[in-house]
Protein backbone atom coordinates (compact mmCIF):
# COMPACT_ATOMS: atom_id res chain seq x y z
CA UNK A 1 0.00 0.00 0.00
CA UNK A 2 1.04 3.49 -0.70
CA UNK A 3 0.87 6.00 2.28
CA UNK A 4 1.39 9.42 1.80
CA UNK A 5 1.98 11.51 5.26
CA UNK A 6 1.92 15.73 5.22
CA UNK A 7 3.27 16.74 8.64
CA UNK A 8 5.65 13.98 10.05
CA UNK A 9 8.71 15.20 11.55
CA UNK A 10 7.37 14.58 15.08
CA UNK A 11 4.49 13.12 16.94
CA UNK A 12 1.51 11.48 15.20
CA UNK A 13 2.42 12.34 11.96
CA UNK A 14 6.23 10.69 12.58
CA UNK A 15 4.29 7.87 14.71
CA UNK A 16 1.88 7.77 11.27
CA UNK A 17 5.03 7.24 9.18
CA UNK A 18 6.42 4.59 11.80
CA UNK A 19 3.81 2.41 12.02
CA UNK A 20 3.13 2.27 8.19
CA UNK A 21 6.37 1.77 7.19
CA UNK A 22 6.99 -1.18 9.68
CA UNK A 23 4.26 -2.43 7.99
CA UNK A 24 5.11 -2.93 4.93
CA UNK A 25 4.01 0.12 3.17
CA UNK A 26 5.69 2.32 0.61
CA UNK A 27 5.79 5.36 2.54
CA UNK A 28 5.98 9.19 1.13
CA UNK A 29 6.57 11.73 4.59
CA UNK A 30 7.18 15.11 5.10
CA UNK A 31 8.70 17.59 6.98
CA UNK A 32 9.02 21.72 7.04
CA UNK A 33 12.72 21.75 7.76
CA UNK A 34 16.14 19.56 7.63
CA UNK A 35 15.87 17.89 11.07
CA UNK A 36 12.30 16.46 10.25
CA UNK A 37 13.57 15.49 7.02
CA UNK A 38 16.89 13.87 8.83
CA UNK A 39 14.67 12.19 11.41
CA UNK A 40 12.46 10.39 8.78
CA UNK A 41 15.04 9.46 6.52
CA UNK A 42 16.84 7.55 9.62
CA UNK A 43 13.64 5.55 9.90
CA UNK A 44 13.63 4.56 6.14
CA UNK A 45 11.00 6.48 4.48
CA UNK A 46 10.64 8.74 1.34
CA UNK A 47 11.12 12.55 2.41
CA UNK A 48 9.80 15.47 0.77
CA UNK A 49 9.87 18.76 1.60
CA UNK A 50 6.37 20.67 2.48
CA UNK A 51 5.12 24.03 4.18
CA UNK A 52 1.63 24.05 5.08
CA UNK A 53 1.67 27.52 5.92
CA UNK A 54 2.87 29.28 2.90
CA UNK A 55 1.25 28.96 -1.14
CA UNK A 56 5.22 28.16 -2.37
CA UNK A 57 6.07 25.32 0.25
CA UNK A 58 2.70 23.55 -1.04
CA UNK A 59 3.09 24.07 -4.45
CA UNK A 60 5.83 21.73 -4.47
CA UNK A 61 3.59 18.58 -3.43
CA UNK A 62 2.77 17.04 -6.99
CA UNK A 63 6.28 17.29 -8.10
CA UNK A 64 7.64 15.22 -5.73
CA UNK A 65 5.03 12.27 -6.01
CA UNK A 66 4.17 12.68 -9.48
CA UNK A 67 2.95 9.27 -11.08
CA UNK A 68 2.70 7.96 -7.66
CA UNK A 69 -0.74 6.67 -6.39
CA UNK A 70 -2.13 6.68 -2.58
CA UNK A 71 -4.13 4.08 -1.04
CA UNK A 72 -3.76 6.36 1.63
CA UNK A 73 -3.07 10.15 2.61
CA UNK A 74 -2.91 11.82 5.85
CA UNK A 75 -3.01 15.39 6.35
CA UNK A 76 -1.93 15.73 9.50
CA UNK A 77 0.84 19.40 9.67
CA UNK A 78 -0.77 21.95 12.12
CA UNK A 79 0.01 24.39 15.07
CA UNK A 80 -2.07 25.50 18.29
CA UNK A 81 -1.03 28.87 18.59
CA UNK A 82 -1.70 31.44 20.97
CA UNK A 83 -2.78 29.62 24.36
CA UNK A 84 -5.54 32.01 24.79
CA UNK A 85 -7.95 31.05 28.03
CA UNK A 86 -10.58 33.83 27.25
CA UNK A 87 -11.36 35.66 24.53
CA UNK A 88 -7.96 37.45 23.78
CA UNK A 89 -8.21 38.50 20.64
CA UNK A 90 -4.85 37.37 19.26
CA UNK A 91 -2.44 39.50 17.51
CA UNK A 92 -2.59 39.27 13.47
CA UNK A 93 0.74 37.14 13.22
CA UNK A 94 -0.73 34.53 15.59
CA UNK A 95 -4.10 34.50 14.03
CA UNK A 96 -2.50 34.18 9.99
CA UNK A 97 -0.06 31.30 11.01
CA UNK A 98 -2.55 29.37 12.67
CA UNK A 99 -5.31 30.29 10.05
CA UNK A 100 -2.48 29.49 7.26
CA UNK A 101 -1.14 26.77 8.64
CA UNK A 102 -4.36 25.01 10.10
CA UNK A 103 -6.90 25.91 7.25
CA UNK A 104 -5.22 26.98 4.11
CA UNK A 105 -2.78 24.26 3.90
CA UNK A 106 -5.25 21.73 3.15
CA UNK A 107 -7.26 23.95 0.85
CA UNK A 108 -4.30 24.19 -0.87
CA UNK A 109 -3.10 20.78 -0.97
CA UNK A 110 -6.72 19.05 -1.41
CA UNK A 111 -6.47 19.45 -5.13
CA UNK A 112 -2.90 17.80 -5.52
CA UNK A 113 -4.56 14.72 -3.19
CA UNK A 114 -7.03 13.98 -5.55
CA UNK A 115 -5.16 13.98 -8.52
CA UNK A 116 -2.55 11.64 -6.19
CA UNK A 117 -5.40 9.05 -4.76
CA UNK A 118 -5.74 5.51 -6.23
CA UNK A 119 -9.55 4.39 -7.07
CA UNK A 120 -11.38 4.12 -3.35
CA UNK A 121 -8.08 5.66 -1.50
CA UNK A 122 -8.69 7.32 1.97
CA UNK A 123 -7.58 10.38 3.04
CA UNK A 124 -7.82 10.82 7.28
CA UNK A 125 -7.37 14.74 7.86
CA UNK A 126 -6.50 15.73 11.41
CA UNK A 127 -8.72 17.76 13.41
CA UNK A 128 -9.52 18.48 17.07
CA UNK A 129 -12.37 17.75 19.05
CA UNK A 130 -11.44 21.32 20.35
CA UNK A 131 -13.14 22.57 16.78
CA UNK A 132 -16.47 20.85 17.53
CA UNK A 133 -19.28 23.68 18.70
CA UNK A 134 -21.43 21.05 20.08
CA UNK A 135 -19.39 19.69 22.45
CA UNK A 136 -17.66 23.02 23.25
CA UNK A 137 -17.53 23.66 27.34
CA UNK A 138 -14.42 26.00 27.34
CA UNK A 139 -13.40 28.84 24.85
CA UNK A 140 -9.75 28.46 25.64
CA UNK A 141 -7.21 28.37 22.46
CA UNK A 142 -10.01 29.78 20.54
CA UNK A 143 -7.84 30.61 17.71
CA UNK A 144 -6.71 26.70 17.04
CA UNK A 145 -10.49 25.83 17.85
CA UNK A 146 -11.99 28.58 15.36
CA UNK A 147 -9.04 27.04 12.73
CA UNK A 148 -10.40 23.38 13.44
CA UNK A 149 -13.76 24.37 13.09
CA UNK A 150 -13.28 25.97 9.83
CA UNK A 151 -11.36 22.64 8.94
CA UNK A 152 -13.74 20.16 9.58
CA UNK A 153 -16.12 22.33 6.69
CA UNK A 154 -13.45 22.12 4.52
CA UNK A 155 -13.63 18.09 5.09
CA UNK A 156 -16.92 18.26 3.96
CA UNK A 157 -16.60 20.06 0.99
CA UNK A 158 -13.67 18.34 -0.17
CA UNK A 159 -15.90 15.16 0.57
CA UNK A 160 -18.88 16.42 -1.63
CA UNK A 161 -16.40 17.55 -4.46
CA UNK A 162 -14.93 13.73 -4.04
CA UNK A 163 -18.02 12.12 -4.36
CA UNK A 164 -17.02 7.91 -5.09
CA UNK A 165 -13.70 8.03 -5.80
CA UNK A 166 -12.62 7.29 -2.14
CA UNK A 167 -13.21 8.68 1.37
CA UNK A 168 -12.22 11.80 3.05
CA UNK A 169 -12.83 12.21 6.89
CA UNK A 170 -11.99 14.56 9.78
CA UNK A 171 -10.49 12.99 12.92
CA UNK A 172 -9.54 13.87 16.72
CA UNK A 173 -6.87 11.67 18.15
CA UNK A 174 -7.65 12.25 21.24
CA UNK A 175 -5.57 14.53 24.14
CA UNK A 176 -2.12 12.43 22.82
CA UNK A 177 1.38 12.77 24.82
CA UNK A 178 3.11 14.95 22.31
CA UNK A 179 5.07 18.08 22.18
CA UNK A 180 1.75 19.39 21.52
CA UNK A 181 -0.20 17.39 24.04
CA UNK A 182 2.38 17.10 26.84
CA UNK A 183 3.56 14.56 28.89
CA UNK A 184 -0.03 14.77 31.30
CA UNK A 185 -2.25 14.00 28.12
CA UNK A 186 -4.94 10.71 28.09
CA UNK A 187 -3.30 8.77 25.27
CA UNK A 188 0.11 7.12 23.93
CA UNK A 189 0.93 8.37 20.45
CA UNK A 190 1.29 4.62 19.35
CA UNK A 191 -2.11 3.94 20.76
CA UNK A 192 -3.37 6.69 18.80
CA UNK A 193 -2.02 6.25 15.86
CA UNK A 194 -3.02 2.53 16.07
CA UNK A 195 -7.02 3.71 16.55
CA UNK A 196 -6.96 6.45 13.70
CA UNK A 197 -5.41 3.63 11.28
CA UNK A 198 -8.20 1.37 12.13
CA UNK A 199 -10.72 3.75 12.24
CA UNK A 200 -9.92 5.13 9.11
CA UNK A 201 -9.40 1.40 7.35
CA UNK A 202 -12.82 0.74 8.25
CA UNK A 203 -14.91 3.72 7.12
CA UNK A 204 -17.68 3.04 4.92
CA UNK A 205 -18.00 5.05 1.71
CA UNK A 206 -21.28 6.78 3.55
CA UNK A 207 -19.22 8.07 6.35
CA UNK A 208 -16.98 10.61 3.96
CA UNK A 209 -17.31 13.56 5.13
CA UNK A 210 -18.08 12.68 8.81
CA UNK A 211 -16.49 13.43 11.90
CA UNK A 212 -14.68 10.91 14.08
CA UNK A 213 -12.89 10.15 17.48
CA UNK A 214 -9.62 8.28 16.71
CA UNK A 215 -11.70 5.21 18.42
CA UNK A 216 -14.13 5.40 15.65
CA UNK A 217 -16.91 7.43 17.67
CA UNK A 218 -18.95 9.54 15.79
CA UNK A 219 -18.63 13.41 16.92
CA UNK A 220 -20.66 16.43 16.97
CA UNK A 221 -20.15 18.92 14.63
Amino acid sequence: MNVLIIGASRGIGFELARQHHEAGDTVYASARGQNGIARLKDLGVNTLVVNTADALGCSGLSWGIDGTRFDRIWHVAGVFGPRTAGVEPPVQQDFDLVMHTNVLGFMRLVPQYFDALAQGGRIGVLSSKMGSMGLRASPSGWTYRASKAALNSTVKDAALVLGARGIVAAFHPGWVQTDMGGTGAEIAVDRSVSDLRRTLDALKPSDTGGYFNHDGQTLAW
